[in-house]
Parts: structure tokens; C-alpha cells; sequence
């Protein structure tokens, strides 16, 4: 029995190793100091179409919309654009009575936030836009978030992302906890993919894109976390995302119902599904000397956190000495990413004060595990999360 009992807390060990890689590596370079873009000059001028993805937003969108149209836009052309996606509120009326272009679609059997920003790509790239931002309808986004966008794309970016965190992280125990995730996720990691010169990933929410990226690499993606599917057709045909680090999206987070759990489980399980119908050609790729693929691959491999962290555990509580120093190793890593994540990209002791709640966020996370394996098959249909509580914005 014993012999079972240390090649499995070995092999429990050893898949952790990616992960733990994965944070050692980013948690060092996102500790460095980051990189810098060149400003626009006073004669640069670019059109920016911003697209936020609707679907029964009528309580959100005038908010956004608001929030969109009040950014600093020196020497951009601005043209906000909703798509109202299969509605059947009034997110429609209220996006063109705040000052939106509304695009309109109804398609029951193609549903998803996939499906809506090829719609509006479509529609909007022949008319001459040099860059789209897409931002979610529940968001809002910092004053200089569009020309800071615009300077890294003047820089020659392909595409970019801005720091995605939580609006409402008072809201609760959880949206306390989520904001400290998405500090880390959202901030530290892909700051470490940038100043290593690696392509940061898209997060659904603050990101953008060129006009000639889309044209090359259409947005055809359509599963439940299509913006991870898209990043890797992006790094498929070699075009990068750069970070923009000195602005922020603000997305809401639901603090209570089901909109805690539906938001989990399209997530992770899309993340489990990503790396299994992705990971093996990833791996033919690097194995074919392609080796910007590594890092990809090892980002599939990083389970979500606190699944990382379970797995950690129980390979230290194994009698296999070589399992227990890979484990502590891996707990010592985690560690400090967090710390890191606190002192560099968040504010110190308020953000790991909320880590005291992820002993019971692990635990619940554990009774969801069979719901997000049932969100990672490919069948798995696109849901709305729902946000408690959802208030008009007049």
C-alpha cells in the first residue's frame, strides 16, 4: 500500500510543477519595473470604435456608455457602438438615448459574446476604424483608459489589454477576494509576459485590437471564454498583446446567487476545455522548435489557484520526501506571488487581509468541481451572470 501511496502523492506533485513555474517565472517579472510606451504625437489621429456586447443590459448600459463617452479622447475619433444582442429589454432604447450607435442582432441558435463582437467587427471594420476596444456593458473605465489604449497601439502594438479589476469589491467577502484574484491574474501575471516581451493574453473586457489584427485573424471565436480561444489563434499567427498597465476597466462582480456560481463555472470550466481540445497542439508546436508556444502552454497548465493550492497540500502530506520538497517549494511560490501581487499591484495589507477567506472559497470551489467539469464539454451553451443587486442607472 505504501509504495501506491508515494507514486501518487509523486504524481500529484509533479503536476503541479507547470504552474508552479508558470508563477515563479511571471511573479518575477511582473516585480519589475514596467515598460514604457512611446506618447502619440500632437499630429497622430486614429479612429477608435469602442464595442460593448450587451445582452438584457438595460439596467448597466447607460452607466457604461456614460463612462465611455466621458474618457479623455485627444486626437481620436470616437464612435461608441452597442451591440444589443438577442434583447428582449430595453438595453436597446437606453444605449441610443445615452449618446450610443446601436447594432442589432437576433440569432437564437448563435448565441454568445463571441458571436456579438464578430457581428459588430463585421459591420464596423469597412468603414475605416484603426482600433476596437471591447468593454463589458457592466463596466466602467478609468478617465485616460482610451488615450493610453491609443498610445500603446501608435506604438505598434497588435493588440492590447488594460487592467481588468473588480468595481465593487466592498460588495462582499467574495468580491473582496475576487479583486485580490484579479489583481493577481489580471495585473501581476500579465505584467511579467510583458516586460519578458511575451504576448499578455485578453481578458473579454479592456482589450484591443487593430484594424489590420482582425484582419488577419478574424474573430471567430465563439466557446464560453472566447477571448482565451481568440489569444491563441493571436499567438497562432504571431501577433502579440501588449499591457497597458497605467489604466484600469471596472467590471462588476456578482456578491451573492447564482451569478456567483454560473460566472465560476464558464470560466474554469472553459479553461479545462481550452486545455484539452489546445494543449496537445501547443505541445506539437514546441516540440517542433516553435518555443513561444511554452509559455501559453504552461498557462493552460496552471490550474485556477485554489486548485493549484489543494493539490500542493496533499502532495505535502504525502510520505514521498522528494513529493513534500516539490510541494513546499510550489506553497513557497504561491506565497510570494500573493505578496507580490499586494505590495506591487494592489494596496499592501487590505488586499491579503481578504486571503482570510480563501480557506472557505477553496472548500466551495471543491463542491462546484463536478458543475465546472459539466462547463468544460463543448455542448456547454453561453449564460448571462447575473449581478445582485442590478440597479437602473438614470
Amino acid at each position: 500500500m505504501m509504495p501506491i501511496v508515494i507514486a501518487l502523492g509523486l504524481l500529484v506533485a509533479v503536476a503541479t510543477i507547470p504552474g508552479t513555474l508558470e508563477l515563479a517565472l511571471l511573479t518575477f517579472g511582473g516585480a519589475l519595473r514596467a515598460r514604457s510606451s512611446r506618447k502619440r504625437s500632437g499630429s497622430t489621429t486614429l479612429r477608435l470604435a469602442v464595442v460593448i456586447p450587451a445582452h438584457n443590459e438595460e439596467k448597466q448600459i447607460a452607466r457604461c456608455v456614460k463612462s465611455v463617452l466621458a474618457a479623455e479622447t485627444n486626437n481620436i475619433h470616437l464612435t461608441v457602438a452597442v451591440v444589443a444582442d438577442n434583447c428582449t429589454d430595453g438595453t436597446a432604447q437606453i444605449a441610443r438615448e445615452s449618446g450610443a450607435e446601436v447594432l442589432e442582432r437576433t440569432n437564437h441558435q448563435e448565441r454568445g459574446k463571441g458571436y456579438a463582437l464578430h457581428h459588430a467587427f463585421s459591420l464596423l471594420q469597412p468603414r475605416g476604424f484603426d482600433v476596437f476596444m471591447v468593454v463589458d456593458a457592466d463596466s466602467v473605465i478609468s478617465a485616460n483608459a482610451l488615450g493610453e489604449i491609443c498610445n500603446v497601439i501608435a506604438d505598434g502594438a497588435d493588440a492590447a489589454q488594460c487592467r481588468y479589476l473588480v468595481r465593487n469589491p466592498g460588495d462582499s467577502a467574495r468580491t473582496r477576494l475576487m479583486n485580490t484574484a484579479l489583481l493577481a491574474f489580471n495585473v501581476l501575471r500579465p505584467r511579467g509576459r510583458d516586460r519578458f516581451g511575451m504576448s499578455v493574453g485578453i481578458f473579454g473586457n479592456g482589450f484591443a485590437l487593430t484594424n489590420e489584427t482582425l484582419t488577419k485573424v478574424p474573430y471567430e471565436a465563439s466557446s464560453v471564454v472566447e477571448d482565451l480561444e481568440y489569444h491563441l489563434a493571436l499567438i497562432r499567427a504571431g501577433r502579440r498583446v501588449r499591457f497597458v498597465d497605467g489604466t484600469t476597466v471596472f467590471g462588476d462582480m456578482p456578491a451573492a446567487g447564482q451569478g456567483v456560481s454560473s460566472q465560476r463555472q464558464r470560466w474554469e470550466g472553459g479553461r479545462f476545455r481550452m486545455l484539452a481540445e489546445r494543449g496537445p497542439g501547443l505541445l506539437g508546436s514546441i516540440l517542433h522548435g516553435k518555443f513561444r508556444f511554452v509559455e501559453p502552454l504552461l498557462d493552460l497548465l496552471l490550474l485556477p489557484l485554489a486548485f493549484h493550492v489543494v493539490l500542493l497540500a496533499m502532495a505535502a502530506m504525502t510520505p514521498s520526501i522528494v513529493a513534500r520538497e516539490i510541494a513546499w517549494s510550489g506553497i513557497a511560490v504561491v506565497s510570494i506571488h500573493l505578496i507580490v501581487t499586494a505590495t506591487v499591484c494592489g494596496n499592501g495589507w487590505r488586499d491579503l487581509a481578504a486571503l482570510a477567506a480563501a480557506p472557505f472559497y477553496i472548500v466551495w470551489k471543491l463542491l462546484m468541481l463536478p458543475s465546472i467539469l459539466r462547463s468544460s464539454r463543448t455542448d456547454t451553451a453561453w449564460v448571462r451572470t447575473e449581478r445582485v443587486p442590478e440597479e437602473r442607472v438614470p
